[in-house]
């Protein structure tokens, strides 16, 4: 059967999503009342340190699992991608490659060796060998960096979604939106801990995939379960063959090209450098089982990542390009619109309670590991200087959760509209830069100094950060924060291709001039830690 039998199908009415604000509310109402019962029940067991930041390590690898991808595909991968494939074709599924393939960098380098060196955050193994207090610092300032980067997206996916609900298209409507969803986030994390949050993370994973499944299945039943005829329905609906194409958003020039490049480098090793992302490891019993995690994740994901082209180009050839940017939300809305027309006002209550639900789980992950690393490294052990009690620390720890809600809040009003998915590969950018080179040299370098992992840290932040305050994203073009003013001087969307080759730079570097030379026994115990695990358990836990 042709691509032409498909092509003619009914026009989404926007409009009409109007009609289905209460039950879409009362699907998400639902949701939050089982998720706070969860978190209630959950927060009656934080009695400890290890309690609220590692859920006392009492989760299996496949739980943790289901965990980090409920944690890992965030508003980004539902809304976002979803609505750059249906918008950029090819182009816009890159995202999606990018993310899984990131999966292999986390498993090789870093998974493992983290959870036998650590014990709360990544400042714990950073610090191991290296000097206390300007590593922890260091490394707390670039993972509250990261982890705000990523709140934006969070926020402004919730954002796009409610407005396009809702048919809220004014400003202050949906900034109220983001105020909402940010009072949630605080009262998880404040109740639950990593514990609550982590229950929510795999009620949440579970519902996106069966979600996601669903709309895939039921797409591709649309088009006899033959890829070929979805994707030329998807081309003829465009009236474009290049969305099947490479090149569409990133094939038009040089510049466009080297972005591309950027973008991918930053995907790829972002991801075993988020902070969020890293501290799920320490919530399992064994090295063992955080390796499983990894490889339960992988399969979570990338079955995942899988529907998203099919869900893409299904909005494509059945909602229509011009009528997603078009709608409330803009380039977000794209796997709402195709659920509410496949299967009218239930199946996108469904959707939208699930994708909301995925941006409150996310920020709360988001939250708790931004807490944690100032309450854990910059109170606890540069401040109190390792004297405060572990009552104390979780105190502060609840305290930060609050400015960081207020903080997040605040910073998705501001990134509202932006593509989700795009908000979320300059955290990855940042993540790249300012963590994943101190990483790896402190795991797989003899000689790596303190001065070296600061040079590094601080390099790889600040200029991932300066170059996108002076890239396109903030002005200069019609999609920039900033409307309506040009200080672009840096021609790239994403810094990776800069920022990261510089921070492995500034890391070898800041060694080699170096003239302090590090505790050669520590160095030792870190290797022989690292990689056989032994004396692990008793330091995570005491």
């Amino acid at each position: 059967m042709s691509a032409t039998v498909f092509a003619s199908v009914p026009a989404v009415n926007v409009a009409a999503l109007k009609d289905t604000t209460l039950l879409n509310m009362g699907i998400f109402a639902l949701f939050v009342l089982v998720t706070m019962v969860i978190v209630f029940r959950a927060s009656r067991n934080n009695k400890t340190a290890a309690d609220y930041y590692a859920a006392g390590r009492s989760f299996t690898g496949s739980q943790n699992g289901t965990a980090i991808a409920g944690d890992y595909l965030s508003a980004a991968s539902f809304l976002g991608i979803t609505g750059a494939i249906a918008i950029n074709g090819y182009d816009g599924f890159l995202y999606s490659i990018g993310f899984l393939v990131a999966w292999l960098v986390a498993l090789l380098l870093v998974a493992e060796l983290l959870r036998n060196t650590g014990k709360f955050t990544m400042a714990d193994v950073l610090s191991f060998r290296l000097r206390q207090r300007p590593v922890r610092i260091a490394a707390a300032l670039s993972t509250l960096a990261v982890c705000f980067f990523y709140l934006l997206a969070q926020m402004a996916g919730a954002g796009s979604l409610i407005s396009l609900l809702l048919g809220i298209s004014d400003w202050g409507g949906q900034a109220l939106v983001i105020i909402v969803v940010g009072a949630l986030m605080i009262m998880y994390v404040l109740i639950g801990g990593m514990k609550g949050t982590t229950w929510v993370q795999i009620i949440k994973a579970v519902l996106l995939i069966c979600g996601a499944a669903v709309m895939t299945l039921w797409v591709l039943s649309i088009y006899g379960f033959n890829l070929s005829n979805l994707l030329g329905s998807a081309a003829e609906a465009a009236n474009n063959p290049n969305v099947l194409n490479p090149g569409l958003q990133y094939g038009k020039s040089e510049t466009t090209k080297l972005d591309f490049m950027s973008l991918g480098l930053a995907l790829v090793l972002g991801t075993a450098a988020l902070p969020h992302v890293l501290m799920r490891f320490y919530t399992v019993p064994t090295a063992k089982e955080a390796r499983k995690s990894v490889v339960w994740s992988i399969w979570l994901i990338g079955l995942f990542y899988l529907f998203t082209l099919v869900l893409g180009y299904g909005a494509a050839a059945l909602v229509g390009a011009d009528t997603i940017k078009g709608a409330p939300g803009g380039v977000n809305s794209a796997a709402p619109l195709l659920a509410f027309h496949l299967g009218g006002p239930l199946l996108l209550g469904f959707i939208s309670a699930v994708a909301f639900a995925t941006i409150l789980a996310v920020v709360a992950g988001l939250t708790i590991t931004a807490a944690a690393s100032f309450a854990h490294d910059i109170y606890a052990n540069v401040i109190a200087k390792g004297q405060a009690d572990a009552g104390t620390e979780v105190k502060v720890a609840r305290r930060t959760v609050v400015v960081i809600g207020v903080l997040a809040i605040l910073g998705g009003i501001f990134a509202n509209g932006q593509n989700v998915a795009f908000l979320v590969a300059l955290a990855f950018a940042v993540a790249a830069s300012a963590n994943l080179p101190t990483i790896v040299y402190s795991l797989f370098w003899r000689k790596f100094t303190t001065q070296g992992a600061v040079w590094s840290m601080y390099g790889g932040l600040a200029s991932a950060i300066i170059l996108i305050a002076f890239s396109p994203v903030v002005s200069g073009a019609k999609t920039s924060m900033i409307q309506g003013a040009n200080f672009a001087i840096f021609p790239l969307s994403n810094p990776g291709i800069v920022s990261i080759p510089l921070a492995f730079f500034l890391g070898w570097l800041g060694t080699v001039l170096d003239k302090r030379k590090e505790d050669a026994a520590k160095q030792a115990e870190m290797e022989v830690r690292s990689l056989t695990g032994v004396g692990a358990e008793k330091a995570v836990d005491h």
